[in-house]
């Protein structure tokens, strides 16, 4: 019997990258996974591998910047689950015009609905079922952008995940009396689709020496399998080789 058996885990952008790990990590522990996203295909492909691994799992398909969906997936849970132990925070965009210079208006737009309404709504959602049950963890996926300002990952990026930083803190300082946890994880770089999006192409190499999504994965059971009277705050993993680093030594030299 796994570590999480019996318990249900909620993870959003679940389709692909730290989600799709998350979300297998997390069946392979015996909770029961609710996979969230706005591309069923993918949600499915994760789906079909819980599933031929033993594992139990739901698909709910929602664009997450709407809060009438999200609330039709907690719902759901509610109703049809009874609890919610774990909630995955994890869904998140970035665009390609990353300076002043170059952002418009939609693309702050598209980064604030995806980053920071979206994990908003599903934690505002995921409180009431949580509060009832006496506790629960949010694990939000922000990023190494929302803890220090940098240039590479654009300024609506990082603006919007410090915000996903502060709301996690935010919730511990409010719900801790509830026994409710959030954690705010902060990766470097990881190799996931998001990279996609990135002005330069990286090479197979340097996509090698990233943190990987399976590591990102086995750190969320890290977080869920904790003692609920422990809570950690904030977590930052990042790849041992760490490119911003070793560029910064250069230009020293």
């Amino acid at each position: 019997m796994g570590k999480l058996a019996g318990q249900t885990a909620w993870v959003t952008g679940a389709g692909s990258g730290i989600g799709e790990a998350a979300a297998i990590a997390l069946a392979a522990e015996g909770a029961t996974v609710v996979l969230t996203g706005r591309t069923r295909e993918k949600l499915d492909k994760v789906a079909a591998t819980i599933q031929a691994a033993g594992g139990t799992v739901h698909v709910k398909v929602a664009d997450l910047a709407e809060p009438a969906a999200v609330q039709k997936v907690a719902d759901f849970i509610q109703k049809e689950l009874g609890r919610l132990d774990i909630l995955v925070n994890n869904a998140g965009v970035n665009i390609q015009q990353r300076s002043w210079k170059d952002l418009k208006p939609e693309g702050v737009q598209e980064l604030v609905n995806g980053n920071l309404f979206s994990a908003f709504y599903c934690a505002m959602s995921a409180l009431p079922i949580m509060r009832a049950q006496g506790g629960g963890l949010m694990i939000h996926t922000a990023s190494m952008a929302g803890r220090f300002v940098s240039p590479l990952s654009g300024a609506g990026y990082t603006a919007s995940k410090h915000a996903v930083v502060a709301m996690s803190h935010s919730l511990n300082m409010e719900e801790c009396g509830n026994g409710i946890r959030s954690t705010a994880l902060c990766p470097g770089e990881v190799r996931t689709p998001i990279l996609d999006k990135r002005p330069n192409k990286l090479s197979e190499k340097e996509l090698a020496e990233m943190v990987q999504p399976e590591d990102c994965g086995a750190l969320v059971i890290f977080l869920a399998t904790m003692p609920a009277h422990v809570c950690i705050n904030e977590v930052l993993i990042t790849p041992t080789r760490n490119r911003s680093y070793l560029a910064s030594q250069q230009r020293k030299l």
